[in-house]
C-alpha cells in the first residue's frame, strides 16, 4: 500500500533536518539558562498571584508523599512494537513484514495484548499490579514535527505557540517570589531534557536541569558557580553578569541535592547506561528525602526511520531494566508505593513500515504507568483501529494526553481542581480511572490575592501599574539582577483602584537599560517579577 508522506517523516528531507537543527539550538540556549527567557520581554505582561498557595497545602500535606517521574521517550516511540495488539495480529504482521514481532515471542499481558521479550523485566511489574497501559493516546490533528509536537506535549496547547509548560504554570502560582526567594529544594529536576518546555514559566524554568547524569554528579560535588560581579564595566559586562546570574539559578541546588544523594545508598543493580544512571540518581534523591515532587528522565533514540528492529529493542530493553531496578531500589527503603512513573513521547509511529525497515512519524500511541500506587494492572481505553486510519496512514487517538495529565495532577499529586484547570489552560479535560485518588476535598476554597501588577513601557519611561480590588499597604522595591536593592518605590497604604509608579522618577537614581526585578510586599506575602528597563 502506498501512503502519503508528511515532510517531517522523511529523514532525508530538508524540513526534517531543519527542525532537528532548531531543536538543538534551543537545547543549547537552555543549557546556558537563557532559553525561553520571558524576562527579556515581560514589559507588557499582566501577572496575577495567589495567597496562600493551595498548591503548597496540597503537595505538602502530611498525607501526600507522592512523587511523579516523567519518563520521556525522545524521538517518537513506536507503540505498536511496545504493546503489541495481539487481538488483530494478522493486520499488524501484514503491515510490518520485516519488523513485526513474532507472536510466540510475546508475553501475554491479557488475551488482547502482548509484551515483547526484550521488555521481560516488566513482566513481574505487570503481574504484581504495578503497571497500567493507557491505549491510543494523542491529540487532534497530530503535528508530525518532533520540535512542535514536543512543545505541544509540554505546553498542552496544540493551537497557539504557548511558551509556558503545564508544570511551569503550576510552579509559577506556587512560588511567586521565586526569583528573589527560591524554595529550599528544587520544585522539579530534569535530566537530559534541556529542550523541553514542561517546567517553563513566564519568568524562569522551575526545574534543576542538567544534560546528563555526570553533570548532576559534578554539580552536586563542586557547585560550579559563575561569578556575576567581576565583569567588565560596560554594556557587555552588564549582559555577562545577567547571563551568569541566570545560569547560577540552575546550580543553586547543588548542595541540597548532594546532601540527599549522600543520605541514601543504591540497593539495586543498575545496568551501565544513561537511562539506568538517571533512574539510579532519582532513586537516591527520593530515598534521601530531598523533597522534590516531580522528576523527568529522558531516553533518546526513538526516531526509528531505518533499521528499527535492533535499535527499538535496545532502547526498550534498557528502559524496562532501568524501571525494574528503580522500583527494586525504592522497595528496599519502602518508597515503592509513593512514586508514579509515566512515559511520554511526542508521537507514535505509523502502522505500516517504510521502505527502510523502519517506521515514520505517526500519531496515537500507548502511555505506560508504573508503581505500587496504581493498585492493580490493566488497560485504560480502547486501542485504535489498525485499518481505519487518517490521511497519513496513522492511527486515530481515543484518549487525549491532557486527560492523562489532568488525572495525574488531580488524583496522584492531589493538586486542587481549580489550580489544575489553570495549569491546563482551562481546557475542561476529563479524568480517567487510573487506580488512585485523593482526599483533599475543600482545599480549593482558599482566598485569592486580589491585585494585579505589571510594568508597562510608556513613551516617557517605564511605569509599574498596580490594580487593587481592596485597600492595602504596599512596599515596592527595585533590585538589579544580582539581587542588590536599587531603591524603594513605595511604602504606604493605597486605596482600591489603579495606582501607577514611575520607576526612574520614583527612585531618583541613575538606572542603565537592562533587566531588573521589582518586589511587592503586602499582607505578609512577597511577589517578585523581572522587567526590562529600556
Amino acid at each position: 500500500m502506498c501512503q502519503k508522506h508528511h515532510p517531517y517523516q522523511d529523514p532525508n528531507s530538508k524540513a526534517h533536518h531543519d527542525e532537528h537543527e532548531a531543536w538543538s539550538r534551543r537545547t543549547f540556549l537552555q543549557a546556558l539558562g537563557i532559553a525561553g527567557a520571558g524576562a527579556f520581554t515581560m514589559g507588557g505582561t499582566q501577572i496575577s498571584s495567589a495567597m496562600p498557595s493551595p498548591l503548597t497545602a496540597a503537595i505538602n500535606s502530611s498525607s501526600n508523599d507522592r512523587i511523579l517521574v516523567l519518563v520521556r521517550l525522545k524521538g517518537g516511540n513506536d507503540g505498536l512494537n511496545t504493546i503489541v495488539p495481539v487481538y488483530d495480529y494478522a493486520t499488524y504482521a501484514s503491515r510490518r513484514s520485516s519488523i513485526a514481532l513474532p507472536q510466540n515471542s510475546l508475553y501475554a499481558l491479557n488475551a488482547d495484548f502482548g509484551l515483547p521479550s526484550f521488555m521481560s523485566s516488566l513482566q513481574s511489574r505487570w503481574g504484581n499490579g504495578q503497571m497500567k497501559v493507557v491505549n491510543g493516546v494523542g491529540y487532534a490533528v497530530q503535528d508530525l514535527s518532533h520540535f512542535r509536537s514536543s512543545d505541544i506535549w509540554a505546553s498542552i496547547d496544540a493551537v497557539n505557540q504557548e511558551e509556558t509548560g503545564w508544570m511551569g504554570r503550576l510552579f509559577e502560582s506556587e512560588f511567586p517570589n521565586f526569583i528573589l526567594n527560591p524554595p529550599a529544594v528544587p520544585p522539579a529536576i530534569q535530566i537530559g531534557s534541556l529542550g523541553n518546555l514542561a517546567f517553563e514559566g513566564l519568568q524562569t524554568n522551575y526545574s534543576f536541569s542538567v544534560a546528563d547524569p555526570q553533570q548532576l554528579y559534578n554539580l552536586a560535588q563542586n557547585g560550579w558557580q559563575h561569578d556575576p560581579v567581576n565583569v567588565p564595566a560596560c554594556t557587555y559586562g552588564d549582559q555577562l553578569s545577567f547571563l551568569r546570574s541566570t545560569t547560577n539559578n540552575t546550580f543553586r541546588y547543588a548542595g541540597v541535592i548532594n546532601t540527599a544523594y549522600q543520605a541514601s545508598s543504591t540497593q539495586a543493580t543498575y545496568n551501565n547506561n544513561n537511562i539506568a544512571e538517571q533512574f539510579s540518581i532519582v532513586a537516591r534523591l527520593i530515598k534521601g528525602q530531598l523533597g522534590t515532587k516531580v522528576y523527568m528522565v529522558t531516553l533518546d533514540g526513538f526516531d526509528t526511520h531505518a533499521s528499527q528492529a535492533g535499535t527499538h529493542a535496545d532502547r526498550l530493553q534498557k528502559l524496562s531494566d532501568a524501571i525494574d531496578a528503580f522500583y527494586t531500589d525504592l522497595t528496599a527503603y519502602g518508597n515503592q508505593d509513593e512514586v508514579l512513573c509515566m512515559t511520554i513521547s511526542e508521537f507514535g509511529r505509523r502502522v505500516e513500515e517504510n521502505g527502510s525497515n523502519g517506521t515514520d512519524h505517526g500519531a496515537a500511541a500507548p502511555m505506560m504507568l508504573f508503581g505500587g500506587g496504581l493498585n492493580g494492572n490493566g488497560f485504560i481505553g480502547a486501542h485504535p483501529s489498525l485499518t481505519q486510519l487518517d490521511n497519513n496512514g496513522n492511527m486515530i487517538h481515543n484518549i487525549d494526553f491532557r486527560d492523562v495529565y489532568t488525572t495525574v495532577l488531580k488524583d496522584w499529586l492531589c493538586i486542587p481542581p481549580g489550580m489544575v484547570d489553570q495549569a491546563m489552560l482551562n481546557g475542561n479535560y476529563n479524568t480517567l480511572n487510573l487506580g488512585f485518588n485523593c482526599t483533599t476535598a475543600g482545599i480549593d476554597n482558599v482566598v485569592q490575592q486580589d491585585f494585579h501588577h505589571l510594568v508597562i513601557n510608556a513613551p516617557d519611561g517605564e511605569r509599574l501599574r498596580v490594580q487593587l480590588e481592596s485597600g492595602r499597604k504596599l512596599d515596592i522595591r527595585i533590585y538589579n539582577m544580582l539581587g542588590q536593592e536599587i531603591g524603594q518605590l513605595a511604602n504606604s497604604y493605597y486605596a482600591p483602584g489603579m495606582h501607577e509608579f514611575d520607576i526612574k522618577a520614583g527612585l531618583n537614581t541613575r538606572m542603565d537599560a537592562g533587566p531588573y526585578i521589582y518586589r511587592i510586599s503586602t499582607n505578609g506575602q512577597e511577589y517578585s517579577k523581572q522587567f526590562l528597563l529600556r
